[in-house]
């Protein structure tokens, strides 16, 4: 009975990618030429890992990157929840299937695709770079097998508990955050590479005697264990994944038993929803201006902590905001004006503020009769913008500064900071007005199909109008660190760079509420396109 249901889903599964092939055309296209990138940079890496063979220090870096491997196992299911049909197991729910025979099953289903195949390569390049001796390569086929099944079983199990968020709206929403990830963890490999470059691989040796012992990588340490004799150890290993493959398996079963037979919460009311749509509003409210000004930057503010895409822009512009200048000033390679980084990220958010309304801007573009209300509008989302743009970009500067240890710079740096800050949210009025587009609310598309070219004139041309809009601040450090004496004369540039910043952004909020109120129709219309 279990075989059959094995292979019931195993074809279940090639059907699913087969009729999701047959669709159309362009899916074609994109699933092949994605498999041959993928399988092409999987070939790659394997003969970089064969390579490695007798590095003295090849057992680190193949430990780190099988849990590397796994660890993208993990989020991957949270991140891409429609990316396989076959990780929903409440389609099946309905079905006389017992759990345990249907975790099998799954897990068969699982092998079936791109991922497992990269993952082999990987694993298989792995286990050849540390195997030497007969006893090793046998261990070494048992831990690759142990290391693919334990990375699938740990996907399965993060999908099956999670499976009433991921199949939600806002589980959905979730996916989005996958920039976040991919974004930051592209620093943080880009960090780790540098620092390899330069010191070599005996610089993970501390890490990989920590991570041979956690599973799925000890079942790779366990072949470099073999290799050079510690059979004890070997076997410990194997001993560790296979019990962390069972704990997972145990784990997915249970979650699997309990989605099958207890009802879906999300559809039961809540004893405590009318409690929580009664719930007064935060205090933050009371600290705003009166008027439209505090509506509006209420508005926003609720805009960046609720809707998903809105905050996974501002998540990644906050964090590699702060990566890039104190990474760089970790490595001795930064200097004090990286700073300006984090104003430059955060400013960018200024930018399509109309486009983040999506469709809903028709409520807001009801309330605009004149310049005036639209002065005010726009005034109001900067102001928000600001209420975190300032003291992060501060925060930021300072920490650099604390790592560098260039003190007498800090001022400038700040002035710096402000004046960019400042020509990016006057800039950022204009092209919201004179280029909005919009952004889609389903998917991973930050652009809607036909609006690209709109999207880069207006983000990249506003970033080359705020660079020239900041030659007077540049101009003046420059010249204060040529012709005059720089440390004595760097505190000028903070209170110039304030004032200069603050009266650039009012000119461009003035000069940009007159095309708001006069293209709300174009802008309503390009909006609401997504």
């Amino acid at each position: 009975m279990s075989a059959d249901v094995t292979a019931v889903v195993v074809r279940l599964k090639l059907s699913l990618l087969r009729n999701g092939l047959r669709q159309s055309g362009g899916r074609r296209a994109a699933y092949v030429a994605s498999a041959v990138v993928t399988l092409l940079f999987a070939a790659l890496q394997l003969i970089g890992l064969i390579a490695l063979r007798g590095n003295e220090h090849a057992g680190s870096l193949v430990v780190l990157l099988v849990a590397v491997l796994a660890a993208g196992w993990a989020v991957m299911p949270l991140f891409f929840p429609g990316g396989d049909e076959t990780l929903d197991p409440t389609r099946l729910v309905m079905l006389p299937l017992r759990p345990r025979p249907l975790v099998r099953a799954l897990l068969a289903a699982s092998l079936v695709g791109i991922g497992p195949l990269f993952t082999l390569c990987l694993l298989v390049g792995s286990a050849v770079a540390v195997a030497h001796g007969a006893v090793a390569y046998v261990v070494a086929v048992v831990g690759v097998v142990l290391a693919l099944l334990v990375c699938v079983a740990l996907a399965r199990a993060v999908a099956a508990a999670n499976i009433r968020l991921l199949t939600s709206r806002k589980g959905r929403d979730l996916a989005v955050l996958s920039g976040l990830v991919i974004a930051i963890g592209a620093q943080f490999v880009n960090f780790g590479a540098q620092r390899l470059g330069s010191s070599g691989l005996e610089q993970l040796d501390p890490v990989g005697d920590v991570l041979r012992w956690v599973p799925p990588a000890s079942a790779i340490g366990a072949a470099d264990a073999a290799s050079s004799g510690s059979y004890g150890v070997a076997v410990a290993q194997l001993v560790l994944s296979a019990g962390a493959l069972v704990a997972l398996l145990g784990l997915w079963s249970r979650h699997m038993t309990r989605l099958m037979v207890s009802p879906d919460g999300s559809t039961l009311q809540s004893a405590t929803e009318p409690a929580a749509r009664e719930r007064a509003s935060t205090g933050l409210a009371r600290l705003l201006p009166g008027g439209r000004t505090g509506t509006v930057v209420e508005r926003s503010l609720r805009y960046i902590w609720r809707d998903p895409k809105t905050k996974a822009a501002w998540v990644t512009s906050l964090a590699i905001g702060l990566i890039v200048p104190v990474f760089n000033a970790l490595q001795g390679t930064g200097s004090i004006y990286f700073a300006c980084f984090a104003a430059g990220m955060l400013g960018i958010q200024m930018y399509n503020q109309f486009g983040q309304d999506t469709s809903a801007f028709w409520m807001v573009a009801m309330t605009i009769s004149s310049p005036r209300d639209a002065y005010v509008e726009l005034r109001g989302r900067a102001l928000a913008l600001l209420l975190i743009t300032l003291p992060y970009a501060t925060l930021v500067t300072v920490v650099t500064t604390a790592l560098l240890g260039d003190w007498a710079r800090l001022p400038e740096a700040l002035g710096l900071s402000f004046a960019l800050l400042g020509a990016m949210l006057a800039t950022g009025a204009w092209t919201s007005a004179r280029f909005p587009y919009s952004i889609p609310q389903e998917g991973y598309k930050n652009v809607a199909p036909g609006q690209t070219g709109l999207a880069w004139i207006s983000i990249f041309g506003g970033m080359i109008a705020a660079a020239l809009l900041c030659a007077p601040v540049i101009t003046l450090t420059i010249w204060l660190n040529v012709v005059r004496d720089g440390d004595r004369w760097s505190w000028v540039l903070l209170p110039a760079g304030a004032l200069y910043g603050a009266a650039i952004t009012l000119a461009g909020l003035r000069a940009s509420a007159p095309r708001t109120a006069a293209r709300l129709p174009e802008i309503l219309a390009a909006v609401s396109k997504g």
